[in-house]
């Protein structure tokens, strides 16, 4: 779209996107929900995208659920998606260090929830830390020594409620003295859409401690990184002059799509806001904006 996605979205617009595409690749928070709240219209306008023939790609940076996991809340709120169409953050950093060959004999500690644990679990990795270890404190006295498992090979940090000081204390141990340890960020959002009527901290919040503690940056493999739509080319055989990436966020989605080189499609649904988007700060620019997924269909039907 002229000067970049800066004007308002034209039926003219949205139908020319439509028609240039083979496969849309959808963030979820802020795209087709809000918490456990379905953003209105977004059914119908799926329904349709996949009436045209289009095919379908869920991408979310949130690592909190499994595939299977987020299958099953698609189908709580009236939509039947193939968990082969579901791609998490959880399962990016999985199929990171299965990609990378990460011994089977070494365990990874998860800082985040227990997404990325089922995920470590079905590629044949042994995870510990998680939930569990949400509940567990730290008595700083003059001769307490924090003792940690030298077998850890990886440290994985995602989203996480549970997040303490038990939990960063255990990762800092393990990357600094556990030799050639891992760091693996599922992404670095700074907020999210977890509920439907506010945002709240994201993965990014946690994945900065730790970073901070250890003086040393992670390997990202959620969005923007380009290790997981590398992943998504190969397994799909696209062609990424035929895809879009639907998102709400500048500084993951569309900057996801921009580094790949598909057509990029920023919804007003969620974290951007119009103001935010033509901000003279802002840098990043979709091809198009709508106001939400509905909006934009509905456009290109007219």
């Amino acid at each position: 779209m002229a000067n970049g996605g800066k004007e308002g979205l034209t039926p003219e617009a949205a139908r020319s996107l439509v028609d240039s595409v083979d496969v849309f690749i959808f963030d979820c928070d802020g795209v087709i929900w809000k918490g456990d709240k379905l953003i209105e219209g977004v059914s119908e306008a799926l329904h349709t995208l996949r009436s045209l023939g289009k095919r379908f790609v869920f991408v979310t940076n949130n690592s909190r659920k499994s595939r299977k996991q987020y299958a099953k809340k698609f189908s709580k709120l009236g939509m039947e998606i193939d968990e082969g169409e579901i791609f998490t953050s959880s399962f990016a950093a999985a199929m990171y260090l299965k990609l990378n060959n990460f011994p089977t004999d070494k365990k990874v500690y998860v800082v985040g929830e227990e997404g990325i644990k089922e995920e470590l679990k079905l590629v044949g990795y042994e995870s510990i830390g998680g939930p569990e270890d949400g509940r567990k404190s730290i008595q700083l006295e003059s001769s307490f020594f924090f003792d940690h498992d030298r077998s850890v090979g990886a440290v994985v940090v995602g989203l996480d409620q549970h997040f303490n000081y038990y939990k960063l204390q255990y990762a800092t141990l393990c990357i600094r003295e556990n030799p050639g340890c891992l760091f693996i960020a599922t992404n670095c959002d700074s907020s999210g859409n977890l509920t439907s009527l506010q945002e709240w901290p994201g993965a990014g919040c946690m994945v900065s401690a730790v970073s901070c503690s250890t003086q040393k940056e992670p390997v990202v493999v959620g969005k923007p990184s380009t290790f997981l739509m590398k992943f998504l080319l190969e397994r799909f055989k696209i062609d990424v002059s035929r895809m879009c990436m639907v998102g709400d966020r500048l500084d993951t989605d569309i900057l996801f799509g921009q580094n790949a080189g598909c057509k990029t499609l920023l919804v007003l649904s969620g974290v951007t806001t119009l103001p935010a988007l033509l901000d003279p700060s802002n840098s990043i620019y979709p091809d198009v904006y709508a106001n939400n997924l509905s909006h934009f269909v509905q456009l290109s039907s007219l």
